[in-house]
């Protein structure tokens, strides 16, 4: 726009204009890329009409929820005093126990119960790694046992336990499930060296009721509640994992530039997947364009709302030099970022 990099004497340039307008002109973009995504997504999700209700259709045989007394019908409504309207907040809520006693409240016929329960435990292994279809890690988790045995991304696993993984990652969780408890050998390919990892996977411990609940009716209310509940949590995911990435839980070395989403894109599986991807890299492109990076839009907010604070504006000089700095630091990322990916491809 005239008057945003330059100085301009027009009553309406962008340099003359009121600071509150010039912030909504620069958050414009990003905000329209976020609005755009949950707009999309939410009529993806409204479409599929997989919507399960928090009423319990039946009961695992000899789980915890059948011995505490809960029967088909009951509406599972709150545990541990937090409000379960489905089976996904029924999740989110059972994924923060620790397999201590709940107290689970339904609904039956009309009346509240109180259910006193102490959930099922499942133990289930974890690397801490996550690989391509080609059995090569792009990504190692924080604190991961992956991590502390030195397991890097790029790193192709070749052999568990001497047996071929045949570049096949489904081969790899069939082998890891299969092996049992303890050590495993794990022969990995880094660049031209072929290297053995004695590695002891970490083990989760997942809790549950032991209840199948119900499909919701497919109607339209139903289809916009649901849509609206996995946008909710599709926004929330996408802020968390910005946040991961300032607090180092995720590192530089796992995020996907141009040629990487090139790649998911040739991946993706019909249109579904493809107007899904389109709306993941949008939201990701508006959250990322609002972070108060100078050559970003947010660092532009920034500057301006510094400008307020300041009733005065900063020196052009001032503000060429921090953009220019904001500018090679985001070109030096995308060059690490683009590497990356193309060791990745190949």
């Amino acid at each position: 726009m005239e008057g945003e990099d330059e100085a301009s004497e027009d009553k309406r340039s962008f340099s003359k204009a009121s600071i509150p307008k010039r912030i909504a002109i620069c958050a414009a973009g990003a905000i329209v890329n976020i609005l755009f995504a949950i707009m999309v997504y939410f009529i993806l999700m409204a479409a599929s009409g997989v919507y399960i209700s928090n009423e319990v259709d039946t009961t695992v045989s000899g789980g915890a929820a059948e011995q505490a007394g809960i029967q088909s019908g009951d509406k599972i409504i709150e545990i541990n005093k937090q409000k379960v309207k489905n089976k996904t907040e029924l999740d989110k809520v059972m994924e923060k126990q620790d397999g201590k006693q709940l107290e689970v409240i339904v609904n039956r016929n009309g009346q509240k119960i109180p259910i006193y329960i102490i959930p099922m435990e499942v133990k289930t292994k974890s690397t801490g790694m996550y690989l391509d279809e080609n059995c090569k890690v792009i990504m190692v988790e924080k604190g991961s046992s992956s991590e502390r045995q030195g397991i890097q991304a790029n790193d192709v696993i070749i052999k568990i336990n001497n047996k071929e993984t045949n570049g096949d990652t489904n081969k790899i969780i069939e082998i890891l499930q299969d092996e049992g408890t303890g050590t495993i050998l794990l022969t990995i390919q880094r660049a031209d060296t072929e290297i053995n990892v004695e590695f002891e996977p970490d083990y989760v411990s997942s809790y549950y009721l032991g209840v199948n609940m119900k499909m919701a009716p497919d109607t339209f209310g139903n289809r916009c509640i649901y849509g609206f509940m996995q946008t909710k949590e599709f926004v929330v995911s996408i802020v968390d994992n910005v946040k991961q990435l300032f607090t180092g839980n995720i590192g530089i070395d796992q995020m996907t530039g141009p040629v990487g989403i090139g790649k998911m894109v040739s991946k993706t599986d019909g249109i579904r997947d493809f107007i899904y991807l389109m709306a993941l890299i949008s939201i990701s492109l508006g959250v990322t364009n609002l972070l108060p990076i100078p050559a970003l839009d947010g660092g532009k907010i920034l500057i301006l709302i510094i400008e307020a604070i300041r009733r005065k504006p900063m020196k052009p000089e001032n503000e060429i030099n921090i953009q220019l700095l904001g500018f090679s630091i985001l070109i030096a990322l995308s060059i690490y970022v683009t590497y990356n990916d193309m060791l990745r491809l190949f």
